[in-house]
């Protein structure tokens, strides 16, 4: 399956080369957004938000083809 996935903010230095971090992946079916996180080679510390079709998920939802995954960090400033 094919999956849709936006990283935002700092989490795009993972993947410089992706235009505004998006990056279309091949995926087994079946794959959590967990292990999505680790395929990506992403310390799942620095993710505080994910959403899957723009709605918040956890790590442990299953993905289908075609989702579309957004990966947010922790947000600071004031």
């Amino acid at each position: 399956m094919v999956l849709d996935i936006h990283l935002f903010a700092t989490l795009r230095r993972y993947f410089p080369e992706a235009p505004g971090g998006v990056l279309a992946m091949e995926a087994a079916e079946d794959t959590t957004i967990e292990e999505l996180i680790a395929k990506l080679n992403i310390s799942p510390e620095e993710i505080k938000i994910i959403m899957v079709n723009g709605v918040q998920a956890q790590s442990g939802q299953v993905l289908k083809d075609g989702d579309r995954i957004g990966l947010f960090p922790p947000v600071g400033g004031g």
